[in-house]
């Protein structure tokens, strides 16, 4: 008969509810409303039970290579971001701790990436200086103008990757489809502010 740890993992395991999300740096089974980390070398969102995401409250625990993803949610007024050079409206804007600033477009293969103009970025933040809280890496400007949608909001990462599996989940031919634009509109209609 197995006993000691292992068969505490073989009985853990055998728990686990086969829909359920595992947290990546433990394992451990991640509740309905777990938080996300950010891990900065593989720029990747992880999903985090609740002791491992207490780990990382601290910056400096993980010595920069994972930062807790934050709840703040803000609509801001409508930022002018044709400066940027984005060629479509929905896009997400991303500054790192080296200043730079990533601009990402949700497409059927993922989000694509290029980096924004640091002076263009510096006008639209002129522009409206609430985008001057946003934390590096793990925040972003989340942009919809597209079918005459004005959504603008300073949105935690793991809200962008969201709306993006939502571009890849729901596009079809060449041009989206029926049904994608009405569901990145469900996804806008259901964001809602949330303070720090």
């Amino acid at each position: 008969m197995t006993s000691g740890a292992l068969a505490r993992v073989i009985r853990s395991a055998a728990d686990r509810r086969p829909d359920a999300e595992l947290c990546d740096l433990c394992g451990a089974e991640a509740p309905s409303g777990h938080r996300h980390l950010w891990d900065t070398v593989d720029e990747a969102v992880l999903c985090a039970c609740r002791p491992c995401s207490l780990l990382f409250v601290e910056e400096e625990a993980s010595e920069g290579r994972y930062r807790l993803v934050p709840r703040r949610r803000v609509r801001l007024p409508p930022v002018d971001t044709q400066g940027l050079g984005v060629p479509v409206g929905l896009a997400f804007f991303v500054r790192h701790a080296d200043g730079t600033v990533g601009a990402h477009l949700p497409s059927p293969a993922g989000a694509t990436r290029w980096e924004a103009d640091p002076a263009a970025w510096h006008d639209v933040v002129s522009g409206c200086p609430q985008l001057a809280t946003l934390a590096s890496d793990v925040e972003a400007l989340l942009v919809n103008t597209a079918h005459s949608a004005k959504e603008h909001w300073i949105a935690p990462v793991d809200d962008c990757f969201r709306m993006v599996a939502v571009v890849r989940r729901e596009w079809r031919g060449l041009s989206g489809g029926s049904r994608v634009w009405p569901a990145v509109g469900q996804f806008f209609a259901e964001l809602t502010e949330q303070p720090q």
